[in-house]
């Protein structure tokens, strides 16, 4: 049974059971739930949208974007976009993906490179808006015709739901289809591990371009018949209130996500009063142990980590919750496939013993699309190759040992190094350029590059110019932190370039130290108090300098959205991501606000 359809029998069993929680205090039963997705995905049949079509979402976070995608799944499949991407990078997803037409929002909710992407492509734009307010939220539904002539239709269990880029090492990323039947399998054995049922209410904070938000934040608790907070994406300051005024008994989030929180709630104790969580969930990078203790003082109840990757439609193991053993540094026993390790030969080992992490499941999917080579290297006697290296204990709990892929985890984002290679060599200075990764204190793996500067052209070039050259062209958790100029770019022994250590052959293996502190420049102005204020409650922290850049002091594209939206919401003015991150320093942002405030009074 796929997901809409599980919403179709609770809407015929509990159509009053609350659904879903919207930011605001909308509250949307199961049976209002069921008549949107049913909305959208009618609309889509109307515009002659068929079962082997793949539809783009490109829409902020929040109840459209997830009636978009259940709605889209239902009848096709569904292809959400991250929002902070550049033209270039969605124009690569619409090609590579073959996009029938493109779910957009409207007004505000515009992102404009979408458009832009999508017109240049030919692609028809299909406008989501949603209107009312309070419990009368309903949507419209809008657009292009795809084709004509297309008969009512319902996608069926082994149809595909969902396609997702996933990173890789070579140029180009593969396409990841996942079927009705493995996203209901993983959510399936995500509420079962979590014990999931209609009294729980779950605040989903994760993205839902990715499989973490979309699985474990959005389908668990739709399947379990429970309750999803659906929010309008992470953000520490709101979190608590969240969690206290809509008595929400558990979330999901990576790492950085908890650490936010964990900032936030020591720096306002009082606003911990009345939040009750059954437990906290945290997947897609690894938790340190001694943020693990920390969650389970402040809040009281037990964290549960979980390892998870698109290719399984998310969980693939799993701590249990009490009275079960949680052990600490380890991801937990199979909860959803079967876990084993493999050698080299392709033979599976005994406990205890090293090598690669595979699985084996209903959860997992059947292959890449259009890429017999990579399916021919990720699957060995119906094992799929993780590409983790890991081992099991005597009980069967997963510890992992390190990655075998290149693949750059930043904060529970994946970074394709090639991806950035290429982007920094289509800079006129650059001659050479690798990408690789560095350990980061917050996010557990930050963006770094080794630059060969072009003679002459690249002398003086600098490593400000080189990250707003990418900042320009990639979305801002791409972006190198660091660009370190060398003479040669290092080889391992045979020659070969090797991405695994570069960090610490060039003295990045700890990043912070590494860099000197810049001397604090103080707000002054009305706008850069004001951007500071914003900064500070957006990224959690207590106090940030006029001369901060804002990806150096934790931001990424999540916490740039929300970010944004407050900008809007506090002075009625539209800052667009790219402005944002050509002007990244609080000094440079209020310069760009005072800007745009000023030509509003010329305008007027």
């Amino acid at each position: 049974m796929s997901v809409p359809q599980r919403v179709s029998e609770l809407a015929s069993a509990a159509p009053e059971h609350p659904a879903m929680i919207l930011v605001g205090g909308a509250t949307l039963g199961y049976g209002r739930l069921h008549q949107l997705i049913e909305q959208v995905a009618d609309a889509l049949v109307e515009l002659g949208v068929e079962r082997t079509d793949t539809v783009g979402i490109a829409l902020r976070d929040g109840a459209e974007m997830a009636l978009s995608f259940l709605g889209t799944s239902a009848v096709a499949a569904a292809a959400p976009f991250n929002p902070s991407y550049r033209r270039p990078e969605l124009e690569f997803e619409i090609d590579d993906l073959g996009l029938s037409a493109m779910i957009v929002g409207t007004g505000r909710a515009e992102l404009p490179a979408a458009l832009e992407a999508a017109r240049a492509r030919g692609i028809p734009l299909i406008r989501v808006v949603s209107t009312g307010g309070g419990d009368g939220f309903g949507i419209d539904v809008d657009g292009e015709p795809v084709r004509r002539g297309v008969s009512s239709h319902r996608s069926g269990h082994d149809d595909v739901a969902l396609v997702l880029h996933t990173s890789g090492t070579t140029a180009r990323p593969k396409i990841v289809p996942l079927r009705h039947s493995n996203i209901s399998a993983s959510a399936e054995a995500i509420a079962g591990t979590l014990e999931l049922g209609p009294a729980d209410r779950g605040c989903n904070v994760m993205p839902l371009f990715h499989i973490h938000g979309l699985v474990a934040g959005l389908c668990s608790s739709l399947v379990a018949g429970a309750t999803v907070m659906c929010s309008t994406g992470f953000s520490a300051p709101d979190m608590l209130g969240w969690l206290r005024d809509h008595r929400v008994s558990w979330y999901t989030a990576v790492p950085t996500m908890h650490q936010a929180l964990l900032e936030r709630a020591a720096a306002h104790p009082a606003e911990l009063e009345g939040v009750g969580l059954r437990f906290i969930r945290s997947s897609s990078a690894s938790l340190a142990p001694s943020v693990m203790a920390e969650l389970e003082s402040t809040f009281g109840c037990p964290v549960i980590e979980a390892y998870g990757m698109t290719e399984a439609a998310h969980q693939m193991a799993s701590n249990p919750l009490p009275p079960g053993v949680r052990k600490p540094g380890s991801v937990g026993p199979a909860a959803g496939p079967k876990v084993a390790i493999m050698d080299d030969d392709g033979d599976l080992v005994p406990t205890g013993m090293a090598g690669e992490v595979v699985i084996a499941g209903p959860n997992v999917m059947s292959g890449y699309r259009d890429n017999p080579e990579a399916n021919a290297e990720a699957f060995n006697d119906g094992w799929f190759r993780t590409g983790d290296q890991g081992r099991l204990d005597g009980d069967g709990y997963l510890f992992l040992t390190g990655r075998l892929k290149e693949i750059i985890n930043r904060g529970g984002e994946n970074v394709s190094p090639r991806e950035v290679d290429e982007v920094l060599l289509e800079h006129p200075g650059v001659a050479q350029a690798v990408t690789f990764a560095v350990p980061d204190r917050r996010l557990g793996e930050q963006v770094a590059a080794a630059v060969v500067a072009a003679p002459a052209i690249g002398a003086s070039m600098t490593e400000r110019e080189v990250r707003e050259f990418v900042a320009a062209r990639l979305a801002p958790y791409k972006v190198p932190r660091r660009v370190v100029f060398v003479d040669a770019i290092p080889k391992g022994p045979s020659g070969k370039l090797q991405r695994i250590g570069l960090a610490d052959t060039l003295g990045l293996a700890d990043l912070d130290a590494h860099e000197a502190p810049a001397a604090f420049v103080e707000p002054t102005t009305a706008a850069e108090l004001l951007m500071a204020e914003l900064w500070c409650e957006a990224l959690g922290l207590e106090s940030v300098s006029a001369a901060d850049h804002f990806l150096d002091v934790g931001g990424d594209s999540l916490t740039a959205t929300r970010l944004l939206t407050r900008v809007r919401d506090e002075i009625d003015i539209e800052v667009s991501m790219l402005a944002f991150f050509d002007a990244p320093t609080i000094a440079e942002q209020a310069r760009l606000v005072e800007d745009l405030l000023l030509a509003e009074e010329d305008a007027g």
